[in-house]
């Protein structure tokens, strides 16, 4: 492939393989939106991205397609440890699948044995850059995401290259700071992997992700908010002095939506179809939402929406506490969401209280989660902290207004009177200051046509994001050493 730039994307998972968390969304979409880059936007260069993941159990039972890469091994504690490959495309883009006997003893995607999971990672992020001399394929961008694969960044620096080949460039995307991942010196020891002396805290040198952030060329914050976030002590995670030192190195790039999976003109997981031109449909998936979940079906009585792990990061305790405060305004509430078990029982306990005004769903089921977004009028996100969040833009996308803190990617996404309804401090009484403000424009149905029409043409999906990653691409290698 003549004028490619060659661009070597690293995760723990990746959809439509295996998906888990947020991460799986990312780089199941990132890479794809990085090949269909239009020549116009790049300039005719061609990206030639592929996809690395951890040949998970699960992934090996439920994918037959799969072509055979000659093995090699890795070194440890001076026996040979056998590297298996696999390798598939998906949508024309090769990704490649690395097992071994750490990825398998490992089991699960992520574990509750740190010590099993550092020891996975470990493996797998330097069997990646293994893959790269065995294919005889070199990267000029390789790019790791959170703790799982920072260890790569730290590789190519500590590591010897391809002689007459220049090291790649390294980029590690942070999608949520404070998992740094587990200890893993005692790790790097036995694949003969220096440990180096850095301006890092002393028991930082010991974790995967921190070490990344020192070696890479690179760092990407998940929204420009949560990049300067990383900075203050409320949200470094005890790296925030360090990540001053390398200020110049750090930006953020907001996160992409999948436009065509969520699309509300043509969702068959919701009953009717609309769009911004025509907001019909909305009327009729409220009603069928309040009809599944056993609610009176009202359109004159404004319906809140949350789908949301059951977490105090993400603010669920204003959100009970704030319904409670609010009981002699209208609305009704529809909850989907699973975690905490405090948090659970008080979301229980308030649809006790209220039968006829709450609904609490203690699960995930993205369908009814999509029908949330379709069916009900305000959308509410009070996280305590949110490095990106792609619910409040899947929530605009589909009308239905978000109410959100202003803090990382809600920040950069959603505007206060013109897209949705934001508050600053994580207290109860800003929260519901907030939530008011929704409820009374909510009155002027002309007014909140326009504000749901306004949050559905914002443009989210990953073309944007893929473009901005492109360009921190082309300067890294313009600055490569």
């Amino acid at each position: 492939m003549s004028n490619a730039l060659k661009v070597l994307f690293l995760a723990a998972e990746a959809d439509p393989f295996v998906k888990v968390g947020g991460l799986g969304d990312v780089a199941g979409s990132l890479p794809r939106a990085l090949r269909a880059l239009s020549p116009d936007l790049t300039g005719d260069v061609l990206l030639d991205v592929r996809l690395v993941l951890p040949f998970h159990p699960v992934i090996r039972s439920n994918i037959t397609s799969l072509h055979p890469i000659p093995p090699f091994s890795l070194k440890r504690n001076g026996e040979e440890i056998p590297v298996e490959v696999f390798e598939t495309t998906l949508d024309d883009m090769p990704v490649y699948f690395i097992g071994g006997a750490p990825v398998d003893a490992s089991g699960s995607v992520y574990s509750s044995n740190s010590e099993a999971d550092g020891e996975k990672y470990t493996f797998f992020s330097l069997a990646a850059l293994g893959l790269a001399k065995q294919l005889s394929w070199y990267p000029d961008i390789v790019h790791a995401n959170d703790w799982h694969t920072a260890l790569t960044s730290y590789g190519l620096l500590v590591q010897h290259w391809q002689e007459g080949l220049p090291r790649p460039a390294s980029l590690i995307t942070v999608h949520n700071l404070p998992f740094l991942g587990p200890d893993v010196d005692n790790v790097l020891e036995e694949y003969d992997i220096p440990l180096a002396q850095t301006d890092l805290p002393d028991w930082a040198r010991l974790k995967p992700l921190p070490l990344g952030l020192w070696s890479a060329d690179a760092i990407v914050a998940v929204s420009p908010t949560y990049a300067d976030e990383m900075l203050s002590k409320d949200y470094g995670s005890g790296l925030h002095e360090f990540l001053k030192t390398r200020r110049e190195n750090l930006s953020g790039i907001l996160n992409g939506l999948d436009v065509n999976s969520f699309d509300p003109a043509t969702d068959e997981a919701i009953p009717a179809q609309y769009s911004a031109e025509s907001l019909d449909g909305r009327k009729a998936n409220k009603a069928a939402l309040a009809e599944r979940v056993g609610l009176q079906a009202d359109p004159s009585i404004p319906m809140f929406g949350v789908v949301s792990r059951m977490d105090p990061q993400k603010g669920i305790d204003l959100v009970l506490d704030g319904l409670r405060k609010m009981v002699a305004m209208p609305w009704q509430a529809v909850i989907l969401g699973t975690g905490d078990p405090k948090l659970e029982e008080s979301a229980r306990k308030l649809q006790e209280s209220f039968p006829e005004r709450v609904h609490i769903e203690a699960k995930y089921d993205s369908k009814l989660a999509r029908q949330i977004y379709a069916g009900t009028d305000i959308f509410l996100m009070p996280s305590r902290y949110e490095p990106c969040g792609l619910s409040q833009m899947i929530a605009m996308r589909y009308g239905c207004v978000p109410v959100v803190r202003a803090v990382g990617g809600l920040h950069d996404t959603v505007t206060e009177g013109e897209t949705g309804f934001v508050f600053i401090k994580p207290q109860l009484k800003d929260f519901i200051a907030a939530v008011r403000r929704a409820l009374e424009l909510y009155r002027d149905q002309e007014a909140w046509q326009s504000m749901q029409k306004k949050g559905m043409s914002q443009d989210f999906s990953w073309t944007n994001s893929a473009l901005k990653y492109f360009n921190l691409y082309q300067h890294l290698l313009m600055n490569r050493v």
